[in-house]
């Protein structure tokens, strides 16, 4: 064992005298070895598994197991796919799928999978289907009990084939059979936009997938030519996708030329400088583009480049700080992989990745890079922007609070079927941009609440329970008796007076489930659009020029 010692030092001492290049093939050379020799440890592994486990043993499930473990001690966005689930990152690249284009749910108190939402237009919808209806049978297969995702597989094929399904609509006795044709299912980057007022247009972009910068030239070009001198462009909720395409965007506002990211990588081939390569379509019409914590990749690209060139003034709250690029590579038989390969850089210099995955605590934890270790760069004005936080807004515009009555209600059965019944009975309603919910229908929904069953965690009665522990545990309770009875009296459940309080919020949740079954992803829209705050506060910056140009020019 000495002599062995010795000769891995005499080893590493030769190879440290060695010229770089010899140098680097003996570090090359150990690598291989150390790849060799693991891959020689979890075959063996495997084998043995197999021949001597006391149970079945699938090796296959268990490679793939492997694999993706290995992969999350990476970072979240590296992921293996195996040949079965290709499918799911093709859409995720592209932005389709071959479907019936509807949302399905799975009912709380019920064994059926659901319609929960059409695309207008789409071949659930062409052939008749509405949200509500509870899918009984799929083809040949009877679906009572299945779950979302067992249905979900059953109404995907290939574009162009014949699905059968069988459903119950609320209200009606007898199940009715739909034949429906598969289709190529795109859903759309720009789902909605218009005008907000005489002189100002908005544009809600959703996803960027392949040709969305052309969709977004085609909605700007169309709200130009009804008078917008203004644009909102609202990027909350946008998770991103094509780096490429981001570019485009950003191109449609500032002039050929431009650098609007830079991706640096470990291989050569990972770093690329990516700049503006035509002519704007509008170099100077004020924008404000909307952000929020779901604002991510592409759209931080898009949002950060436009606020380190002083082209927009950024409204909302912080994004989500996804600063990765990924690319998808092919596997043998069939798989494939989407591996990070490189970090981006907006025009300021700053890269906004916001959490470190080589950096990990003993427990294998990441968090958020400290705002006190961020680095400030500069705008092209001279404005201060930092670094590892994602993109901070010019202007932060705070959330509501949601109280835990709505968030129930929002996830909860008894709105959805509630809004199901109500439908049948009302064949239209006024416009997306009139409909209103009157007290008749609040105080309908407040009767179908109370007859549900309907109940929640309420988070005030807990935190007491548990205060009125500690206090017995440290000997406080026989002095605080009554204090704690009328607490308790006051914090006891009323319905009807959560219901009052949270009155406007709850007519919001029932407008935009209304809507949606009318008017559909641009109806929502609309709905949406009347109470947004984000929204108000981009138009009074428009409004304000004076105040516009001050944050861009400080």
């Amino acid at each position: 064992m000495r002599k062995r010692k010795k000769t891995i030092c005499l080893l590493l001492v030769a190879a440290s005298l060695l010229p770089p290049q010899a140098a680097a093939g003996v570090k090359g050379d150990r690598q291989n070895f150390s790849i060799a020799k693991s891959l020689n440890i979890f075959n063996s592994a495997i084998r043995n598994l197999k021949a001597l486990y006391v149970d079945e043993f699938d090796s296959e499930k268990s490679v793939n197991t492997a694999i993706s473990a290995m992969l999350r001690d990476l970072d979240p966005y590296t992921v293996y796919y195996p040949a079965d689930d290709t499918e799911e990152l093709e859409m995720m690249i592209s932005g389709k799928y071959a479907g019936v284009g509807a949302v399905i749910r799975k009912m709380q108190k019920s064994e059926y999978v659901v319609i929960n939402e059409l695309y207008e237009g789409m071949p659930a919808h062409a052939a008749g289907m509405k949200a509500g209806d509870m899918i009984m049978q799929v083809d040949t297969t009877d679906v009572t009990g299945k779950t979302t995702s067992d249905v979900s597989n059953l109404l995907r094929g290939d574009a162009g084939t014949t699905v059968t399904v069988t459903a119950l609509r609320p209200g009606e006795n007898e199940p009715k059979t739909y034949k429906i044709i598969r289709a190529n299912i795109q859903l759309p980057a720009v789902p909605y936009y218009g005008m907000v007022n005489d002189s100002t247009g908005y544009i809600l972009f959703e996803r960027f997938i392949e040709g969305c910068s052309r969709d977004m030239r085609l909605a700007l070009v169309a709200l130009k030519e009804k008078g917008a001198r203004n644009l909102i462009l609202d990027l909350r909720g946008n998770g991103g996708g094509s780096l490429s395409e981001s570019v485009e965007v950003v191109n449609l506002f500032v002039p050929k030329g431009q650098t609007v990211v830079e991706t640096r990588g470990r291989l050569a081939q990972a770093t690329q400088t990516y700049k503006t390569r035509h002519g704007a379509t509008d170099e100077e019409m004020p924008l404000v583009v909307l952000v929020d914590g779901n604002t991510a990749s592409a759209a931080e690209i898009l949002s950060g480049a436009l606020q380190d060139l002083d082209r927009a003034v950024v409204v909302g709250n912080r994004t989500y700080g996804k600063g990765l690029v990924q690319v998808p590579r092919d596997l043998p038989y069939g798989g494939m992989m989407k591996i990070t390969t490189s970090k981006y850089y907006i025009p300021s210099g700053r890269c906004i990745q916001a959490i470190d995955y080589a950096q990990r605590d003993d427990d294998g934890m990441v968090g958020r890079i400290p705002d006190s270790l961020t680095t400030v760069f500069h705008t092209a004005a001279g404005r201060e922007v930092r670094d590892g936080c994602g993109i901070s807004p010019d202007i932060e515009v705070k959330g509501d609070k949601m109280a835990n009555i709505v968030y129930y209600l929002a996830s909860d059965d008894c709105l959805f079927n509630f809004v199901t019944s109500w439908c049948t009975k009302h064949d239209s309603i006024a416009t997306a941009e009139d409909f209103a919910v009157t007290d008749e229908i609040f105080e309908a929904f407040k009767d179908s609440v109370r007859a549900s069953g309907f109940s929640y965690d309420r988070q005030s009665e807990q935190i007491l329970a548990r205060l009125k522990e500690w206090a017995e545990f440290e000997g406080y309770m026989e002095g605080a008796k009554e204090e704690f009875a009328a607490l308790e009296a006051k914090l006891r459940h009323n319905l009807d007076k959560e219901f009052d309080n949270s009155a406007d919020d709850i007519k919001m949740l029932l407008a935009n489930e209304i809507i949606s079954r009318y008017y559909y992803q641009q109806g929502t829209v609309i709905q949406s659009l009347k109470s947004d705050e984000g929204l108000k506060e981009a138009v009074n910056i428009i409004a304000n020029p004076e105040e516009y140009r001050k944050i861009l020019r400080p």
